[in-house]
């Protein structure tokens, strides 16, 4: 065998379909679309989720929740988890840099220290969130807590409003008189 008789295995190798070249190729005429509808124009492409005119799955079920776009996600890292990377690349200190440059957590990610498992050294932390069982044990140790971000406040504008005194007017009534009466 070499390489000017090698050739494709049976079956795998089929010329392309050529439609719309006459009655005789059996492709010809509506070639291979069918009789009208939209699938048959030229241009027809089908809507993402379209099921032919039927109400479509997604606008069926009901809708749920709310998804707020000034939502701030954390890593989360416990006191456990940050001893073992503590003794595996000796730090003394912990920051989101050196998280990021030891590989255990993305470039730019905020980090959130929780209370879990248990610290050995006293150790300085620089994380955008602390909780406050994280903090205590931490500052047990010996160690310093420095958040990065302080939660901010937001004031909204005061309006003020005119009052307005409105006058009631009390109207007395006159007593009906009754035509039994005079």
């Amino acid at each position: 065998m070499g390489l000017h008789n090698l050739k494709p295995a049976k079956g795998s190798v089929s010329s392309r379909k050529r439609i719309a070249r006459g009655q005789g190729s059996g492709r010809g005429g509506t070639s291979t679309r069918g009789h009208k509808g939209a699938k048959s124009r030229s241009g027809y492409s089908r809507k993402r989720g379209f099921e032919g005119g039927q109400m479509p799955l997604q606008m069926r079920i009901p809708k749920r929740g709310f998804n707020s776009p000034n939502r701030v996600s954390f890593e989360p890292f416990n006191l456990g988890r940050l001893q073992e990377i503590i003794d595996k690349h000796k730090l003394k200190e912990i920051t989101p840099e050196i998280l990021t440059e030891t590989g255990v957590c993305k470039k730019g990610s905020k980090i959130k220290i929780l209370g879990g498992g248990e610290l050995s050294k006293s150790i300085n932390v620089t994380a955008h969130a602390i909780s406050a069982t994280a903090q205590s044990k931490i500052e047990a140790q010996g160690g310093s807590v420095t958040a990065l971000i302080v939660k901010e406040v937001k004031v909204v504008k005061e309006k003020v409003v005119e009052e307005k005194v409105v006058e009631e007017k009390v109207v007395k009534a006159k007593p009906v008189i009754s035509q039994e009466e005079e």
